[in-house]
């Protein structure tokens, strides 16, 4: 079957699921698995090259509406009569896992889909028991915009997995996915850390010193403690069972005699020991 994924998460379902070699092209911000960089770029995922993607003549293109603007991908791809599904937009950490099973049909690999589908419950399982053995969860705020700055609320997979993590994001009470906040009022409400994870922007570019220098920033506990943390923007912000592996970071960070060691090396659905590690 050859493959053409248009958005990061549906490159990394198809690669959970070892389909690697099946792909024929992918979107400009797909960067794993390692296997992808020489394959044909086919543009960003609110302007993708139908012209390329008909070229390559799929059997199957993974598209996407997980962005506001992607509907003109669909109605491309509708239009030139390109064989596409589009893969659910999961908001929980168990419609990621859905997500999963949901590709293995489209690509006839649904024994496969049916395994890792089973193995990542068992790793939420496990992650819901770790965080009954925290007496006080840690206080989280993430950012993952900062120009006007958003944050998680309620109905979001980081508030998810804050508290499988032993924390509480300090945004919860906001029941939409996405809230719109100012510095104020996080100075105000004052987490124990801060998390910044800029939406597709990598880690290495985002300057700490952009939140050190903000009216207040030097009264908050997060700040006085040194729990600012940089982290990686794909293990946090896409819908893919990557998300997995942004649990065990954070989890590793806020409680480490809890919670199994960060290995960036070793991802606990593809580790055939990974009951080990826990």
């Amino acid at each position: 079957m050859r493959l053409i994924s248009i958005c990061p998460s549906n490159t990394e379902l198809a690669a959970y699921l070892g389909l690697t070699s099946s792909l024929v092209g992918v979107d400009n911000y797909s960067d794993w698995p390692e296997d992808i960089q020489t394959l044909p770029r086919l543009g960003s995922d609110l302007d993708i090259d139908m012209d390329k993607v008909e070229k390559l003549e799929p059997d199957l293109v993974l598209a996407s509406l997980s962005v506001p603007g992607m509907e003109r991908n669909i109605e491309e791809l509708k239009k030139r009569n390109i064989p596409y599904v589009i893969v659910p937009n999961p908001k929980t950490l168990t419609e990621v896992g859905e997500s999963i099973l949901f590709v293995g049909e489209a690509t006839n690999t649904s024994d496969k889909a049916n395994q890792l589908f089973k193995k990542y419950n068992r790793i939420l399982e496990k992650y819901q028991s770790l965080c009954k053995q925290v007496e006080n969860p840690t206080t989280l705020y993430w950012e993952w915009w900062a120009k006007p700055i958003f944050t998680p609320g309620a109905t979001n997979w980081l508030t998810e997995i804050s508290k499988l993590a032993g924390g509480r994001n300090i945004f919860e009470d906001k029941a939409q996915a996405s809230v719109k906040t100012d510095w104020e009022e996080i100075v105000q409400r004052n987490p124990d850390v801060i998390c910044v994870i800029w939406v597709g922007v990598h880690k290495e570019k985002v300057n700490p010193k952009v939140i050190l220098k903000r009216p207040g920033a030097e009264q908050m506990e997060a700040i006085r403690n040194n729990q600012l943390y940089i982290l990686d923007e794909p293990l946090f912000c896409r819908p893919s069972p990557k998300l997995l592996l942004g649990l065990n970071k954070i989890g590793s960070i806020l409680h480490p005699t809890i919670y199994p060691v960060f290995n960036e090396n070793k991802d606990p659905l593809l580790d055939e020991d990974v009951e080990f590690h826990f």
